[in-house]
């Protein structure tokens, strides 16, 4: 009997969550991550960061500041140009061979929990290790290695086809 109670006190915490995902899936191929330690010399440095990339042309920089590092999403053909500006900073990690897989959605999707869950259990369960995460009101975009690219893909497009 206590089961019973139990299982239907989760029944109303846990109510299903309709959200539509379909969604372009957008890919980008030859990423890099650099992973730096903050401080304030290299704040100021952060500026030329964003005079290498040609972001008019479709290029990647995402900069993503926590409180004692800062990871810099970029294409690995200006990964040298990078480390070089940063040449007396404490690069903490650098990975390439990582693809990104874009999703955009309606606004609402920051307002209805458990949709970014649903999309990263997606992806884990296809046993996928997400480098970084990066949203915004409209997108939400997984680094990840170029080995799992299609697996990724494919995850992300099954949810989309439910």
């Amino acid at each position: 009997m206590a089961l019973r109670r139990y299982a239907d006190q989760l029944q109303q915490k846990h109510k299903t969550i309709f959200f539509d995902y379909s969604s372009d899936i957008i890919m980008k191929t030859q990423i890099c991550d650099i992973s730096v330690l903050r401080s304030p010399a290299f704040l100021k440095k952060l500026k030329n960061l964003y005079d290498v990339v040609e972001l008019e042309k479709g290029d990647l920089l995402n900069i993503i500041q926590g409180s004692n590092e800062v990871i810099i999403v970029t294409n690995e053909r200006y990964k040298q140009k990078f480390l070089d500006i940063l040449k007396n900073e404490t690069v903490l990690n650098v990975e390439e061979h990582l693809i990104s897989l874009t999703m955009t959605f309606p606004k609402d999707f920051l307002h209805i929990p458990g949709v970014i869950f649903n999309i990263i259990r997606n992806i884990a369960w296809e046993n996928i290790n997400i480098f970084e995460i990066i949203s915004t009101n409209t997108e939400l975009t997984f680094i990840i290695h170029k080995s799992n690219a299609m697996k990724g893909y494919k995850a992300l497009e099954k949810l989309i086809q439910q």
